[in-house]
This record gives C-alpha cells, structure tokens and sequence, in this order.
C-alpha cells in the first residue's frame, strides 16, 4: 500500500492540465512568476535557456497569441503574471497583455551543462532585481530570488514530488508492479483518470472540426468509415489522438492533460486507449486501469531517457499504449512485455526535431506501429535479444533505450537544433 500511495503521489503530479504546448507553456510560466516576484512588468529581461527548451519553442504556436518561441512566450508571461495558474497562464491574455509583451526586450542566450529542461529569467528595474529558474519539470521552480535574497519555500509546485524525472521508484518498477497498481486503484486516482481521458478526447473531437495544422487527424479519421475489427479500432484511435495534437500545436485554446510534461505525450497515452475501451465495451473499470498502465508506463519510460531529449515522445508514449491495448484485449504481463519488445525494435530512432504542426504526424505514425505492435504480441510474436539492442525482455530493452537516448543522440540533438536555428537566420 505503501508503494501505491508513492505512485499516486507521482501521477498527481505529472497529470496535470497545461494549454498549450509545455515548453512555451513553461518559458510563460517563468517569466509570470518573475512578474509576480518585482510586482511590475519590466521593459526588458534575460533568459537563459537550454538546447532542447529552445528546440521545443521554436516552431510552435502559442495559444492566445500569433506567436511563437521561447522569447514571444516569457514576454507574454512577464505581461500577464498570475503564476498561480501553472502551465494554464498563458489563459489570462487579452490584448493588452499582448500589447505590453510586445514592448518587452528579450535577450535570449542559450547556455550549455544545464538539465535538458532548463529556463532562467532575469530582470532589474526600478532598484529591484529578480531571477526565477526552472528545471526538470515543466513547472518545477528550482531557483527564486528577489533582489539578492533567496524565496524559500517555492521549489516544486508539487514538494512531495520534486524529483520524480530521476524517480528511484519509477525506475525500480517491473510490469507486475504496474498491472497491480492499475488493478487496485484509489477513488482519488479513479477521477484524476477520468479527466485526463475526457479532457484530452474533447480536443481530440474539437480537431477534426477544422483544418488545423496539417490536418493529419481530420484527413486520417474518416478513412475509416465504421468501426468493425480492434484494428479499425486502432487505426481510427490513432487519427483521433493525431487530431489533439493538430488541434493543440497550431494554438487551440483548450487544454490538455499532460503525461511526462507533455501534452501530446498525454493525449497518446489516453485517447487511443479510451477509444480502444470503448469499441471492446470492457466497463468502466478496466477502462481506468488501461489507462493507469498507459499513463504509469510513459512517465517510466520519460524517466529513464530525460523529459527532453533527441528521441521522440510520441513513440515512447506509444509504447506505453501498445502495453495498454495488450491489457485491453486480454493478454498477459508477457503478451504485454512482447509488444514493448516490439516497439523497440520498430521505431526506435525517430527523432523529436521540437514541437510543431507535424508532431501528429508522428503521433499517428507511432501508434499504427503500436497496432503492429499488439497483434505480434497477441500472436505470441515478440523480437528477440538477437534483434539490435531489444533485450531479453522489456525491462533490458528499455535499459538500452535509455543507453541510446543518454549516449548515442546527444551529437544528434545538437545538429537538430543547428539546422533550425540556420533556417530561423535564413528566413529573417
């Protein structure tokens, strides 16, 4: 019971609402909880930031607003403040607000041997000084001072929770740990599931209402004109979680429920696991424990690779579905260790090039392979430790995953971000 309270700990912190993708979200977020420290909008601020905070902001759109970037999103933080609203503040803008952000000097640095999630901004004025930083979590607050003296007691929005990206316990978790957690959840539990699943399915829905961003969902969804097998099923699951993230990367104002700090990693590891409940018509019950595998096996799998990092989330969270799906369908702790297997050893590699319109093209991509996936796994099919660096069983593939996204990517992730700052100069 002990190691289940630990865990409920865990996902109340990470399932949390944001609008808007995470990292402007964040970027926002630091410079209003600046705002609120001085008491006033400065005219001008620092900041700070690492590779993959500024690889995640440059290409997305920010909710509220025609912008996009790390710098349009602190200065729409620094106009608006009310931090209280977490990673939902960029909900308070108005056009005055856009007005007065527009006004603000941003000096943008982006500064190495940092965490991969990692902001600071800094401003004087007035006789007054303030830095906020945050770190390894979206809204985690690791450093707050006012003019020259430390703010105690505003690290974490979540103090029982603080280092959960190098969580002992997540890491120490077997699949017989996560299915008897799912299976033996809390009332409280039970309806943070709830409205992580219906949040995400209501901007999932909203996305094929219109042709946002590349329209991968809406384009996708109809080709499957009625549901009649687990993998139209699938395949109409896949579109649907596309059409959140469409919705969500051109700038919809609706809000996401987030896994592992992300929104699209959220909706990948819900949406395609309700719709899949829904068709099997399985209750209520084991709809919530599907998604606490889905939901427990993504943070998981976030804890071992980084929170941001050069391999793509939409694929991890959709390993996390593939195991979810197995569960939903009947099969074993073993049948779901065989659809991981699986994964790893199909997309393992592609990329996160930062957020943007085409994430729900990877999105849509990774959970058809998930589908792949789970019908090998309910075949008895699984790929074996001859298989490049699959394991013996999941857990040792999930080890060399980890391996590879630490060791093998950095030199990648570097050359990402160098392309897309050359196409950001070439454009000016």
């Amino acid at each position: 019971m002990e190691k289940n309270r630990e865990i409920d700990a865990i996902m109340s912190a990470e399932l949390t609402l944001a609008l808007g993708c995470t990292e402007p979200a964040c970027a926002a977020l630091s410079g209003a909880r600046l705002r609120d420290e001085l008491g006033f909008t400065p005219k001008k601020a620092r900041v700070n930031v690492s590779r993959d905070m500024m690889k995640n902001a440059m290409g997305v759109s920010i909710p509220n607003s025609n912008l996009s970037g790390i710098s349009a999103a602190v200065a729409l933080g620094l106009a608006t403040g009310e931090s209280s609203r977490g990673l939902s503040v960029l909900s308070a803008l108005d056009d005055g607000k856009r007005k007065d952000a527009s006004a603000i000097e941003i000096e943008l640095n982006l500064v190495e041997n940092v965490p991969s999630l990692f902001i600071e901004v800094e401003a004087e004025e007035n006789g007054h000084s303030a830095s906020v930083s945050i770190e390894n979590e979206h809204d985690r607050f690791s450093r707050i001072m006012k003019d020259g003296i430390r703010v105690e007691g505003n690290s974490s929005f979540f103090s029982e929770c603080e280092t959960s990206i190098e969580n002992e316990l997540l890491a120490s978790l077997s699949l017989r740990d996560v299915v008897s957690y799912a299976e033996s959840l809390s009332d409280e539990m039970k309806e943070l599931l709830r409205k992580a699943y219906m949040t995400n399915l209501e901007i999932s829905y909203a996305g094929l209402e219109e042709d946002w961003g590349l329209a991968v969902g809406r384009t996708m969804f109809p080709l499957v004109k009625k549901i009649e097998s687990v993998d139209d099923a699938m395949r109409k699951a896949a579109a649907l979680a596309a059409s959140g993230s469409d919705a969500r990367m051109s700038g919809s104002c609706r809000p996401v429920m987030i896994n592992s700090g992300s929104g699209n990693q959220g909706i990948t590891v819900t949406v395609p696991v309700a719709l899949l409940a829904e068709y099997l018509k399985v209750g209520e019950e084991k709809l919530l424990s599907a998604l606490a595998i889905s939901e427990l096996i993504g943070l998981i799998l976030t804890n071992k690779k980084a929170r941001l990092s050069a391999l793509c989330g939409a694929f991890t969270a959709s390993i996390a579905t593939a195991a979810s799906w197995v569960y939903l369908l009947g099969g074993s702790m073993r049948e779901m260790d065989a659809a991981i297997n699986n994964m790893i050893a199909n997309l393992t590699g592609i990329i996160c090039d930062g957020a943007k319109k085409t994430c729900a093209l990877k999105i849509y991509s990774s959970l058809i392979a998930a589908s792949v996936a789970t019908h090998l796994a309910m075949k008895g099919k699984s790929a074996s430790s001859e298989s490049g660096i699959v394991g013996s069983d999941s857990l040792e593939s999930i080890r060399y995953l980890s391996q590879l996204s630490h060791e093998g990517m950095e030199e990648t992730d570097r050359t990402i971000l160098k392309i897309m700052i050359e196409k950001s100069a070439n454009k000016e």
